[in-house]
């Protein structure tokens, strides 16, 4: 059987007036991510990984900034869109683990939430789902509010 690792991380500012999309779910926040897309740095982060592991090149790659099919997308589109791709090739997600750094809001009353529905688009169960958090204790741009950050690793298997 072959197994096949990739992480991806994914950075964005913050910006009053935007909304704030975190792993496929819109959460309240004075700020959102800028971004060409909904901005949603877990997903872009998640999507990453998984085209990593296949060597299958990046995000950027596949869904340009610079393209007005891209422009305002919801990023599960895009994770839909990269799970087609990583089918195509043969393989099926075993499991993902990821982070996202930010200082505030708490995402913890939404994880499961983004879970359920990062496990629905990539056909396993929320089990085999982690999403975790943490801050940058106030440093750097994360910490200043000016910023979000995610990375993920994903674990996919040839199937047979």
């Amino acid at each position: 059987m072959s197994y096949r690792t990739g992480s991806g991380v994914d950075f964005h500012q913050l910006q009053k007036g935007k909304e704030l999309w975190i792993g496929g779910v819109k959460i309240p926040h004075s700020k959102g991510a800028v971004g060409h897309s909904d901005a949603d740095v877990l997903l872009h982060a998640i999507c990453d990984a998984l085209l990593g592991a296949l060597a299958l090149g990046d995000i950027g790659i596949h869904f340009p900034n610079n393209s007005d099919e891209f422009k305002n997308i919801a990023s599960s589109i895009l994770l839909q869109r990269t799970m087609e791709l990583v089918k195509k090739v043969g393989y099926s997600v075993v499991n993902i683990d990821s982070t996202v750094c930010l200082e505030e809001p708490k995402i913890k009353p939404y994880a499961e939430k983004m879970r359920q529905l990062i496990a629905g688009i990539t056909a396993v169960t929320a089990n085999d789902i982690s999403v975790k958090a943490t801050t940058t204790e106030k440093m750097g741009f994360i910490g200043k509010g000016k910023g979000i950050m995610a990375y993920a690793t994903v674990l996919l298997m040839k199937n047979t």
